[in-house]
């Protein structure tokens, strides 16, 4: 029983360890020797510029309305080319009397709330311009964001869509859920950029992204992740997802933890639904590196891993009380020491004492239970709806 609690415990250590930490050495190593062995890209000049459709799916957002259209009017891009649709699902307050205001802005809008998934299927039946991006209402896009996708797209064929990155606007007074999650988010880019470069960024991310306008495809309006169910179906017909890190798209961090949670369980469920929809992926026979890619960076998150982290602390008993010796003893402790880290971190932001040291095992943590909760979400969510409580920002 001892040998059997002892090679289980270190399968879940490493289980735990690769997703969260292995698979980023080893993906940097795999970037660092394309780069050094692989056949670089010559960069095409555009001297032609295509329309382009900005998509901005909105509920209720009037207190964002003109700080979206000033940061899209600051957007540099050739007179007459950028295109913006606003697609309001269900909004009942001044978002359409709003939005009235500016000549340049195309409005449709459906008066019951179904949902971004059903906005979003919405949109495509008006979208003219051979590629459209997407963004937020309450995220601001740099100046040069339409000009750096667009330009990913005319460089490579094979470029069915185009992640930008997200930012967390970082304030001095942030608390956990600002903190942990502009944390999670500068190590989340980086693996984004890394998958890229090795073949394909696994998932978009709504924030902002693009596709060429043509290999749209309707989702299922109850889809919990759009904007990653649509750009990973994209790969699954054989296109990539590029990387572009010189377009980015800020957003400020959930107002508390409350908050940052609805997010994390809903794209928790999001990813377990996900697994299924696009379950092709995970046979490694047709496309290897690609299965490699997706599962190491996402399914292994979404499934078994939580499960691993949290199997560790009974396993590491059950070793020490069988008198496994002094290493798992030593363990044993690390791992205490971890957890009380994570719960001083979750008292300190509930008495609204920064400390982002602590944050960071308690946003850890949290995020894994989020995974677990995630799972009840989806049992219990209404079939064939993708309206969700959209999170407050800071």
């Amino acid at each position: 029983m001892l040998t059997f609690c002892i090679v289980l415990f270190w399968i879940l250590f490493a289980l735990v360890f690769y997703t969260y930490v292995g698979y980023g050495i080893l993906l940097g190593i795999l970037v660092l020797l394309k780069r050094k062995f692989g056949k670089k890209k010559v960069q095409k000049q555009i001297t032609e510029w295509p329309d382009v459709t900005l998509v901005i799916c909105a509920y209720n957002e009037e207190l964002v309305v003109d700080e979206k259209m000033a940061n899209c009017r600051s957007l540099l891009y050739p007179e007459g080319k950028l295109h913006i649709l606003w697609v309001t699902d269900g909004s009942n307050d001044h978002t359409n009397e709003k939005l009235a205001f500016y000549p340049e802005v195309k409005i449709l809008f459906s008066p019951e709330r179904k949902g971004k998934t059903a906005a979003l299927n919405h949109a495509a039946t008006v979208l003219a311009t051979p590629y459209t991006l997407y963004t937020d209402a309450n995220t601001m896009l740099n100046a040069d964001a339409v000009y750096e996708m667009v330009n990913c797209f005319l460089q490579d064929e094979k470029v069915g869509c185009v992640a930008g990155e997200k930012r967390i606007a970082q304030k001095a007074e942030d608390n956990a859920a600002g903190g942990g999650e502009g944390i999670y988010w500068k190590y989340e880019s980086t693996l984004k950029r890394w998958d890229s470069e090795l073949y394909s960024t696994m998932g978009a991310a709504g924030e902002l992204f693009g596709i060429r306008t043509e290999l749209w495809q309707n989702m299922e309006e109850d889809t919990l992740l759009d904007d990653f169910i649509l750009s990973m179906r994209l790969v699954e017909r054989g296109y990539t997802i590029a990387y572009c890190k010189t377009a980015y798209a800020i957003e400020g961090g959930s107002a508390n933890m409350q908050e940052e949670a609805k997010r994390k369980v809903r794209i928790a469920a999001g990813g377990l639904q996900s697994i299924w929809r696009l379950r092709s992926l995970l046979n490694p026979f047709p496309h290897p590196l690609l299965t490699f890619q997706y599962v190491s960076h996402r399914v292994l998150r979404w499934s078994i891993t939580p499960f691993a982290l949290f199997a560790l602390i009974p396993l590491n008993v059950a070793i020490v009380l069988m008198n496994g010796g002094t290493l798992y003893i030593i363990l044993w402790i690390l791992q205490i020491l971890f957890y009380a880290a994570a719960f001083a971190g979750y008292y300190l932001q509930s008495k609204q004492i920064k400390n982002k040291f602590l944050y960071v095992p308690y946003y850890f943590l949290f995020m894994n239970v989020n995974v677990l909760e995630g799972i009840a979400y989806l049992r219990k969510k209404r079939k064939g709806s993708g309206v969700w409580e959209k999170a407050k920002r800071a």
